[in-house]
Formats: structure tokens, C-alpha cells, sequence
């Protein structure tokens, strides 16, 4: 399913195919909201169904799609980049090569919001790439555990010295530990590479403290891997505790002072399409 920004009339559409009995199939909706003070450039793998795997985001934007539930994949956020007109360009962190649409994963460090959709959704958010910037996941409307999973607190300012990534003269990302030193135990492989073996390390344990409802290292399944079934999905980027997007799931649902604009259109193109997502979620 193509992104719902992209249908001037969805409402529309979804009374032509209950008309003509055409096949509809599930879907997810995606809210991606840029809280930071700064744009960002987020980026998906697969990118099929987001705009081609990479869009820019200013502070206060937010935009809108949808996915399968059969789509399994990772979003991010890339930040510093300067892409040309062409969409050819670089990032200080969190790039997939020169191109402003991602086709491959982000080079570390990266925070990490994970999905696999199915009947019962997984999904969660992983430092274990490291950190460059505060990133949060909330299920809407779901049946299940569906918490909220993610990293709201900023690690940079705190970041240990020798993980610290720095630009400009400041710390724009935190490395892992893996990453930097390399070992077996830090990177929970060899010797280390089961959940018995594989523990919580100094570096780790910084993370989980800042972070308790993200992976801080491989094995940290039983307090970061979330479940839900038939929600969708808020990825949230510099968000505070309690703050909310408006959007419309079953019901228009506003929340914080941020003056949120959906990127690319009017807000009611995207109440629209959203609309039209849970028509379909309800006829599935």
C-alpha cells in the first residue's frame, strides 16, 4: 500500500473497493514526528512504503504512512546532512551512503526503532548500535502489552569519553561499546554469544540506566522487545515523557505544544488518510 499522503481522496477510495469488492489488504499506519530542535533526515529499510527509504523532517513536522503487516524493518533518524538537489549528500550521523533515499542500514551509531508486522506485531528500539538521538515507539489503539518502547533521555551530554562521536566542536552521537573496543564480551559473539554468557557491561548498564525500555546490549530481550496486535504505530524523535502528536486513530487525538504540521500536506489530507487505514484496519 502506497503512502496515504500520496491519495488526494482516500476516503474516497476505500467506498470504491467496498463498492467493487476489489482485495484490500492490512495495513499499519507509520506517524514519524521530529520533536528536536533541529531538522532531521529519517531514514527506513525497506523504504518501499516510505518514500523511498529517506525524507527530511523540520523541527515540528510530522508525516504519514502506511505499511503492511507484512513488513519488517528498521527506522532512524540521520542527522548534520547537507543533500543536494539531486538527493546526493552526506551526514554527520546515522548515513546509509550519499543518497538521501536509504537502501541499506545506517552506519553506527545509530538509536533504532524496530519492527516485524504480523498478526502479532514485535517491535522495540536498540542502542546496541549506540545513541544519536532520543527516539520513542507508541502503539495506538492495540490489543496486548503494546507499551511504549524507545529512549526519550538525550545520551550525549553524558556520553562516556571514549564513546563520544563529536562535530563542530560538540558531541553528536555515542558510540557502543562494541563498536569502539571491538571484544568478545562487548559485542556478545564467540565465547559470549548466548543469553547466559552474554551480560550487562559497564557501558551497558550507563545505557539501560538512561534507557530502560531500550536494548542496551544483545541479549536484553525481557525488558526492551515489546508485542501488540492490530496498532499502529507513533516514532517519535526528541520527545519528552508524555507528549503526544495529533493524529487520528478511530478518533482525533491532539496532544502537546509543539504546533505540529504534517510534512508535505494539510492536516485534512492526513486525518483523511488515516481515516481511511482504520476502515481498512476494521474490515481485515
Amino acid at each position: 500500500m502506497a503512502e496515504s499522503k500520496s491519495f488526494p481522496f482516500p476516503g474516497f477510495i476505500v467506498l470504491f473497493l467496498l463498492i467493487t469488492g476489489a482485495q484490500i489488504s492490512c495495513a499499519r499506519t507509520f506517524t514519524i514526528v521530529n520533536y528536536c530542535r533541529e531538522t532531521i533526515w529519517p531514514a527506513v529499510t525497506p523504504g518501499e512504503y516510505f518514500n523511498g527509504g529517506g525524507f527530511a523532517l523540520r523541527p515540528g513536522q510530522t508525516i504519514v504512512f502506511t505499511a503492511p503487516v507484512s513488513w519488517s524493518g528498521r527506522i532512524w533518524a540521520r542527522t548534520g546532512c547537507n543533500f543536494d538537489q539531486t538527493g546526493n549528500g552526506s551526514c554527520q550521523t546515522g548515513s546509509c551512503g550519499s543518497s538521501l533515499k536509504c537502501g541499506a542500514s545506517g552506519k553506527p551509531p545509530t538509536s533504532l526503532a524496530e519492527f516485524t508486522l504480523a498478526n502479532l506485531d514485535f517491535y522495540d528500539v536498540s542502542l546496541v548500535d549506540g545513541f544519536n538521538l532520543p527516539i520513542a515507539v507508541t502503539p495506538l489503539n492495540g490489543r496486548g502489552n503494546c507499551s511504549v518502547a524507545g529512549c526519550v533521555s538525550d545520551l550525549r551530554p553524558n556520553c562516556p569519553t571514549e564513546l563520544a562521536v563529536r562535530a563542530g566542536g560538540r558531541i553528536v552521537a555515542c558510540r557502543s561499546a562494541c563498536d569502539v573496543f571491538d571484544t568478545d564480551e562487548y559485542c556478545c559473539r564467540e565465547l559470549y554469544g548466548s543469553p547466559v554468557t552474554c551480560q550487562p557491561t559497564y557501558y551497558s548498564k550507563r545505557f539501560k540506566e538512561a534507557c530502560p525500555t531500550a536494548y542496551s546490549y544483545a541479549y536484553d530481550d525481557p525488558t526492551s522487545l515489546f508485542t501488540c496486535s492490530g496498532a499502529d504505530y507513533v516514532v517519535s524523535f526528541c520527545s519528552s515523557r508524555g507528549q503526544h502528536v495529533c493524529t487520528y486513530h478511530n478518533k482525533l487525538m491532539c496532544g502537546g505544544s509543539n504546533g505540529l504540521k504534517p510534512a508535505g500536506g494539510k492536516w485534512l489530507m492526513m486525518i483523511l488518510g488515516l481515516i481511511s487505514t482504520s476502515v481498512l484496519r476494521k474490515i481485515c
